[in-house]
């Protein structure tokens, strides 16, 4: 899922598109990165890496090169926020996979991030970016279920995990209808980009 924002002005009225804004002039460009997405969706990034920058003549009307960030946030505060009265205004969130045409060449950049997140899950932490700060080895399996758009065999998943010195067991469950759920945490001894332990790719 990722959030558009609704054009209010030419060119491309009442479409959706990707946020952006401006820099400033004493501003970095991780800092523009992340105040953007704070302002439209009121949240902080789990991880935040520059993506691209995009800079065809044809791309808009007026000259513009967009230096394009990826940020990930955790679907439970994603959650939470979507549902609070504050929830920010004139923002709504899509699957990936079904968008609709976006404004100037804001598909061919979802294009290219999906394409760079799909490619960096299979060897690295990234997942953890998109998690809670404890998870179930079923919740991993479906983040890279998510971003990979595949299914992946839940008991070859738990052989290459378990055991390994990337998730650390802790002694909370998660229980519900089914038996309950032993909960794990990332090792934070392993930086997030390292490479990962045999993670299916």
């Amino acid at each position: 899922m990722i959030p558009l924002v609704r054009r209010t002005r030419d060119p491309f009225d009442g479409s959706w598109a990707l946020p952006g804004g401006w820099l400033d002039e004493a501003e970095g460009l991780d800092d523009a990165a992340a105040r953007t997405l704070a302002e439209t969706t009121a949240l902080s990034p789990s991880y935040l890496e520059q993506l691209y920058a995009f800079g065809d003549v044809d791309r808009s009307p007026a000259r513009v090169v967009s230096v394009v960030y990826w940020a990930l946030l955790r679907s439970d505060l994603v959650d939470a926020q979507r549902a609070a009265d504050d929830a920010p205004e004139n923002v709504e969130w899509f699957d990936v996979d079904d968008l609709p045409a976006l404004a100037f060449d804001h598909n061919r950049i979802v294009d290219y991030a999906v394409w760079r997140l799909r490619n960096k899950v299979g060897y690295s932490r990234i997942a953890h970016g998109l998690l809670p700060d404890e998870f179930t080895l079923s919740e991993l399996r479906e983040v890279y279920e998510a971003v990979l758009g595949r299914r992946l065999d839940p008991s070859n998943f738990r052989r290459l995990l378990e055991g390994s010195e990337a998730l650390i067991p802790t002694e909370s469950f998660r229980t519900g209808k089914h038996r309950p759920a032993r909960l794990f945490r990332y090792n934070s001894e392993v930086e997030l980009a390292d490479r990962g332990p045999g993670f299916p790719g």
